[in-house]
């Protein structure tokens, strides 16, 4: 078996810490980060966050009925929980959270929200007579940062669809047991915390006019981050790869659509493989995606084939990939 060849990961390294760093460090590849989107959280959006949990919005238990509509932001309704999809959602909701333990202290009298200081950070003190709060994320990785958020503010809250896969997967298993917990004519709403750019696919499905009424569960999106390439990564991807040329192979890891041109570009590529390509000598080099969405994209757009999809969205599911081709292609 060959050594394990370095691996670029074009991602920011998650802090304090970052699942596939520990795991290829593990498995004896040579991990590298280069940093891919440039994030920026929108903070009177996180503010709208905070005001509907200093308001009550999750107290299930309050005697006024859900509302459902089109009040702008989600005011007045009532919610029984929140999507996840993104690690940089999950960070911006933290964001708001530790921002308002430093500024805010407000305590309700019903329990609902405890003072948000640095002596009691939990927003949702435990109330036995008081439905959890429900987070639904997909992906390992989300809800590995989605839990250290929960044991630290929101003790009472569960975690549900680590698992999932993707967003479709997800959609069906909050169907299932969202509407299982709540068996009344009338479910409290679900908050999404979103990105500028991101697929229809879980609202579009809990919504779905064609579903019973009862079974329908109405999702409020709101926009805490924006997403754009870095006006750096071309560079600072082609610094990465210059660095390891004398190496025999190479894998590169996407995780977005963002940046696959240039990515290619560097690598001589897809539709870049002419005259003024980066030169790739005798190396091999192997891409991956972190899932079908990526790879559709490449597929369609560059008509680029990537050696590994991911089976799921985890350092694992790269891992596995890897190794079936890098070992496969060398006779490991």
């Amino acid at each position: 078996m060959p050594p394990q060849p370095p691996i670029l990961l074009l991602k920011t390294k998650s802090s304090p810490h970052d699942g596939y760093d520990d795991f290829f460090s593990a498995t004896d590849y040579t991990p590298a980060f280069i940093p891919v989107l440039e994030h920026r959280f929108h903070t009177e959006n996180l503010a709208t966050v905070r005001k509907l949990f200093a308001s009550g919005a999750f107290d299930t238990d309050a005697d006024t009925p859900p509302r459902h509509g089109p009040e702008p932001n989600g005011h007045d309704m009532k919610y029984g929980g929140m999507i996840f999809t993104s690690q940089r959602a999950v960070e911006g909701f933290a964001k708001m959270i530790e921002e308002n333990g430093r500024t805010y202290s407000k305590q309700r009298t019903d329990g609902q929200i405890a003072h948000l200081t640095h002596h009691q950070p939990s927003i949702v003190p435990s109330t036995p007579s008081k439905p959890p709060l429900l987070l639904y994320t997909v992906g390992p990785a989300t809800a590995r940062s989605l839990t250290t958020l929960r044991d630290k503010y929101l003790p009472t809250a569960t975690i549900h669809g680590a698992d999932a896969g993707n967003g479709e997967n997800l959609a069906h298993l909050m169907l299932d047991h969202y509407n299982g917990i709540h068996s009344g004519s009338t479910n409290p709403a679900l908050l999404f915390l979103v990105g500028e750019q991101r697929r229809d696919i879980i609202p579009k499905t809990l919504m779905d006019p064609a579903r019973p009424a009862h079974e329908r569960i109405p999702v409020n999106e709101i926009v805490v981050y924006e997403t754009g390439e870095m006006d750096s990564f071309e560079s600072d991807f082609a610094a990465a790869v210059q660095k390891y040329e004398g190496v025999e192979a190479l894998w590169v890891v996407v995780f977005s659509p963002t940046g696959c041109e240039a990515m290619l570009r560097v690598l001589g590529l897809g539709p870049f493989g002419t005259a003024g390509a980066a030169d790739r000598g005798t190396r091999r080099i192997f891409v991956a995606t972190i899932g079908p969405t990526t790879r559709d994209f490449l597929r369609k757009t560059f008509a680029f084939e990537a050696d590994v999809c991911a089976e799921t969205p985890s350092p694992e599911g790269v891992g596995r990939g890897d190794s079936q081709v890098y070992g496969g292609s060398t006779g490991g």
